[in-house]
């Protein structure tokens, strides 16, 4: 059985890799579709709560009106240079890659994996008109790349 559960955000990004708008920060409404394989016990199979406990609480803290910003990116460390002058406290979701919405996907199934849940599929909107749908497969076929690129495929945090 499957049980499918919606979340949004919001947060900034740039790719510094595009020759494009997208190389600009900018920020999106992020909608995320979690595909949760479950197994039925008895009359219910999961209460939905169970998985608001662990997203809600993680998407807040760690996503919600933060910047997304690639640990190679030229501007990451002038934001952490502003960060030590001022005192200031940005949030800053910090990615071993380029912060695409691929790469987005990949980072939010490896977290919802790591804390026990079965996650088969992730649908990740980033604007009105575009959504991915990132597969338990998609996923396992990005661990083994990032493996091969690099050793550090797991998200870097600040």
């Amino acid at each position: 059985m499957i049980i499918q559960k919606n979340y949004k955000f919001y947060a900034a990004h740039r790719n510094e890799e595009l020759q494009d708008k997208c190389s600009n920060l900018h920020g999106h409404r992020y909608g995320i579709v979690c595909h949760f394989q479950v197994e039925r016990e008895g009359a219910i199979s999961t209460l939905f709560g169970d998985f608001d406990r662990f997203l809600e609480p993680h998407l807040k803290e760690n996503y919600d009106h933060a910047m997304l910003i690639h640990q190679h990116d030229p501007l990451y460390e002038t934001l952490q240079g502003h960060m030590e002058r001022t005192g200031e406290t940005l949030r800053l979701k910090v990615f071993p890659n380029p912060t695409s919405v691929e790469n987005l996907a990949f980072m939010l199934f490896s977290e919802i994996r790591e804390f026990g849940l079965e996650l088969i599929q992730l649908d990740v909107q980033e604007t009105d008109t575009s959504i991915i749908q990132y597969t338990l497969n998609d996923w396992q076929a990005d661990q083994e790349r990032f493996e091969t690129e690099s050793p550090q495929h797991a998200a870097v945090d600040s």
